[in-house]
Parts: structure tokens; C-alpha cells; sequence
């Protein structure tokens, strides 16, 4: 019977028109077979492409990669190996080849555990790929904020006209110290930030405008910290032609679910003389990972 203690790790990759890459990629991960990929989210204009994997955790406290790093680190190593960071260019905001690996609790799981595997691959990550790794969540010792390294690094800045951000990190140094891996940055790969949290949502609406300050002043009135809807990080992406997306992080989506945030971002669109689309979210929820993780393995039997 299969345990209970599981946990989920989603790993955001700067990269979804280079298929070769992408394939190189699934394949690292297809050699560990107990931390299969249970969803993968490409957008083409962001150039980005998101894959959640879930795993069981051992029950007791150790310092030994588990499955579930494993599979993550190998997928790493992969899309070090087939993408230069210096070459990409996308809509979307990123620190590195590899830009946010975040590990959630599932089923039996605790949040401890879940920051006791972020720790381990950051650790391992670090050394053996060469990479600044930043940790945040629980498996920061003082709990820092993912928001809170990525406006340390500009992250939120881009870097190119017409909303884009092309091109390697500039940095003469590290602002932060890294948790793991060298203090200096390769042009290359970037850095990678990694943490452990409680369930996250990603909601994303698009908005038929042009007008990226327009949506800037929504995405801001929608968010936590600009007054608007608590629990909610909010930021303006132009998403192709005429499209702006209002692309939210849902830090407890029990409490602020993807429809409130629909409809807070249409009655603020209608004060701006905004037409808005249905949003929708990039991955499945927390209890349908589980299911299709418990099915996967049923089928297996």
C-alpha cells in the first residue's frame, strides 16, 4: 500500500520554444520513475514551462537525496546542459536557466519536511552544478520571502524594451549570499532560488489592452501588498498582441481563490474602460495532484 507522506516539487524553467531542450529535460526525469511529472504548463510568449513532480518523503529525518531531489536535479542538470541563459528572451520575469523550484507538503507530508528536502537540493545543487542557490519559506532559517529575493535581484524590472526581459542577470556581484553553490554568478546559468511552502495557486488574466501602465495600476490595486486582496501577489505581463495578463500568486488560496481574484480584476478593468478574459490556472489543484500521483501508481500495480 502506498504511503501518505508525499510531497510536491514545481520546478520553472526559462525555456518552452527550444523542444529539444524540453525532451532532454522529461527524459532526466523519466529515470526516476517514483517522482514522476504530474503536470506540465508551457507558455510559449513567457517562454517558460513549469513541471510539478510528486513523491513520497521517508518518514525519517535524513540528510540522503530522496527520490524526489534526485529526479529534480537531474532535470536541472539537463537544462543546464541544453540552455544558455544569455540567449533567452521572454515576457516573463527570471533569475536563471532554472528560476524558482518551490517543494509543497501533500497528503501526510509537514511543511518541516518539505523544507528539509528543499535544503537537501539546494545543498546538492549547489556543489554539484556550480550554482548560487537562494533558499526562502521554511527552508529559510528566517523564513525570507520569495518576493523579497527577487526584488533584490531586480527581478521584477524589465531589462528590454517593449516589456521583455533578454539576456543573462547583470550583476558585478551577489547582493545576498548564497545558501549553496559559488558566490559568483555564470552568465549562462543565473541563479536559482529554492523553497518550501504551503500550498500556492498560480491565476493568471488576460486583459485585451495594450496599455501595460493601465494594467500595472490593476495588477497593484489587486494585490496584498498594494492594498487590495490579502494573501495575493499580483504583477502585469503583456501575454502577445493587445494581451496583458494580470499574473497572480495565490499564497492561501483557501482563504483567496482564483474567482475572487477574477472578479476584483474585471470590476477594476471596468473602471479603466478594460475588456477582460476568463483567467485560468497553471496548474491542477492540491487534492487533484494527489489523485492523479495515487492513479498513476494504481495503474502501475
Amino acid at each position: 500500500m502506498l504511503k501518505s507522506i508525499l510531497a510536491c516539487c514545481k520546478v520553472y524553467i526559462s525555456e518552452s520554444r527550444n523542444r529539444t531542450a524540453l525532451e532532454s529535460i522529461e527524459r532526466a526525469a523519466k529515470l526516476f520513475p517514483l517522482a514522476p511529472i504530474i503536470n506540465k504548463f508551457e507558455d510559449v510568449t513567457y517562454n517558460r514551462v513549469g513541471y510539478t513532480l510528486v513523491s513520497e518523503l521517508d518518514p525519517v529525518p535524513s540528510t540522503e537525496p530522496c527520490h524526489l531531489t534526485n529526479a529534480v536535479l537531474a532535470m536541472v542538470k539537463a537544462a543546464f546542459d541544453t540552455i544558455d541563459f544569455q540567449l533567452h528572451a521572454g515576457t516573463h520575469p527570471r533569475l536563471g536557466v532554472v528560476d524558482h523550484i518551490c517543494f509543497h507538503p501533500l497528503a501526510d507530508a509537514s511543511l518541516d519536511q518539505a523544507a528539509r528536502t528543499a535544503r537537501c537540493l539546494a545543498k546538492d545543487m549547489g556543489s554539484s552544478l556550480q550554482v548560487p542557490t537562494f533558499l526562502y519559506g521554511a527552508a529559510h532559517e528566517e523564513g525570507r520571502t520569495l518576493d523579497s529575493i527577487r526584488r533584490m535581484f531586480g527581478y521584477f524590472k524589465p531589462n528590454s524594451s517593449e516589456n521583455q526581459w533578454i539576456g543573462e542577470l547583470k550583476l558585478d556581484s551577489l547582493s545576498l549570499k548564497p545558501d549553496g553553490g559559488p558566490s559568483h554568478v555564470a552568465p549562462a546559468k543565473g541563479v536559482v532560488v529554492i523553497g518550501a511552502t504551503n500550498w500556492v495557486d498560480n491565476y493568471n488574466v488576460p486583459l485585451l489592452s495594450s496599455d501595460i501602465s493601465a494594467v500595472r495600476r490593476i495588477a497593484k490595486q489587486v494585490s496584498g501588498r498594494g492594498g487590495g486582496l490579502p494573501s495575493v501577489q499580483a504583477m502585469a505581463l503583456a501575454h502577445g498582441e493587445d494581451v496583458i495578463e494580470v499574473a497572480c500568486n495565490l499564497l492561501d488560496p483557501n482563504k483567496v481563490d482564483g474567482e475572487r481574484v477574477q472578479h476584483e480584476v474585471e470590476r477594476l478593468a471596468k473602471e479603466e474602460g478594460i475588456s477582460v478574459g476568463k483567467g485560468y490556472y497553471t496548474d491542477f489543484s492540491h487534492e487533484e495532484i494527489v489523485k492523479r500521483y495515487l492513479k498513476l501508481f494504481e495503474e502501475r500495480i
